[in-house]
């Protein structure tokens, strides 16, 4: 199940990533002379046109080949207006910007077909538990409890709710709460106590004292509703791996939790066993990450080549063709070192947790 779900994770944004490329190549004029689904040596494949469409023996990527591609090749005349390296620098950064377009583009196909069809999702502002000694124990809430408003605002979720807790700064607020059909009002003054975020950093909050009852209500939404949270989603989740990264590189978060193929197909495998929503809720957040990843300015990514028209646009000529191999042969040994690593890190994961 593992290996399965993970080629067809893999294959998926694969294909999206290299697919983005290739459309944008096709309507710049830029002629295409293959597709191939992983590197290495082809296993199948098929000749349309002057495009040679594969799938190859190692499935860790893919890539698009074009004419003139390599600013050294040489190249016939007719070939000359179909080139890569001939066209203006916007069309040649809209062809490399349109690979990770595409894997964010993904993203919001499927956030957009869920909302769409099953709907909204948001956890009910009920209580699951009542910290004792806390202020909404002393005030009297109890669990069970539906927190209905806060300072008079009505509340659809729990995050909602914590939100305007946290934002009283420690001012009493009133909270209006529906007890077995009956409306009751509690005054409460929240509490500052000292906690964790998301990447095990010391952070302050107010609180009152009380856990969600993990109780789900799905409000249905419009095709403008649906696109405006997929639009949000996907902002979200890029706004965390970017803070992520920027972590990482601080080193105020473990590069241990970077995981590669191995966990990868872990994670596909629970998630394909868990149903297909899961599974392409998987695929929506592997294909930002990927997104992002490839938009850093590593030479060989994306955002490398971008990062090399950036400096033709000021410098208004291109970079200099040995600084660019020079270039690409460190980037792609940071990419190396970066798959050791995290392979060492998959590898140390599942040892440590067989132990």
């Amino acid at each position: 199940m593992n290996i399965l779900a993970f080629v067809i994770v893999l294959g998926v944004l694969i294909f999206v990533h290299e697919l983005g490329h290739f459309l944008m190549a096709k309507i710049l004029g830029v002629g295409v002379t293959r597709f191939s689904l992983g590197f290495g040596p082809k296993i199948v494949g098929k000749k349309i046109g002057m495009t040679d469409y594969m799938i190859s023996a190692i499935p860790l990527g893919g890539y698009v080949k074009m004419i003139g591609e390599d600013p050294s090749s040489v190249l016939e005349e007719s070939e000359i207006s179909l080139s890569f390296s001939h066209k203006s620098l916007l069309k040649r950064s809209l062809i490399v910007l349109a690979g990770p377009a595409f894997n964010f583009l993904l993203a919001l196909v499927i956030f957009f077909g869920y909302f769409q069809i099953s709907g909204l999702p948001l956890m009910k502002p009920e209580v699951g538990t009542v910290q004792k000694g806390m202020p909404a124990y002393e005030a009297g809430i109890l669990a069970g409890d539906t927190i209905v408003a806060i300072n008079g605002k009505p509340l659809k979720q729990w995050d909602e709710m914590a939100a305007l807790i946290n934002q009283s700064g420690g001012r009493p607020v009133k909270i209006k709460c529906l007890r077995n059909k009956q409306i009751m009002y509690f005054t409460v003054t929240p509490k500052l106590v000292s906690s964790r975020n998301l990447f095990g950093e010391k952070t302050s909050r107010y609180i009152i004292g009380i856990t969600a009852s993990g109780a789900v209500t799905v409000e249905k939404v419009n095709p403008f509703e649906a696109t405006a949270q997929s639009i949000l989603r996907t902002w979200q989740i890029s706004k965390l791996t970017v803070l992520s990264i920027g972590k990482i590189i601080a080193g105020t978060l473990s590069p241990k939790t970077i995981g590669g193929p191995i966990m990868i197909a872990q994670m596909a495998g629970q998630q394909a066993k868990a149903g297909i929503v899961s599974l392409l809720f998987f695929i929506a957040l592997l294909s930002i990450n990927l997104g992002i990843l490839n938009l850093l300015p590593i030479p060989v990514l994306d955002g490398g080549h971008l990062f090399f028209f950036l400096i033709e646009a000021i410098s208004r000529r291109p970079l200099n063709l040995k600084v660019r191999e020079v270039a690409q042969q460190v980037g792609m040994s940071i990419l190396i070192l970066l798959m050791i690593y995290v392979f060492y890190n998959d590898i140390a994961r599942i040892l440590f947790h067989q132990k």
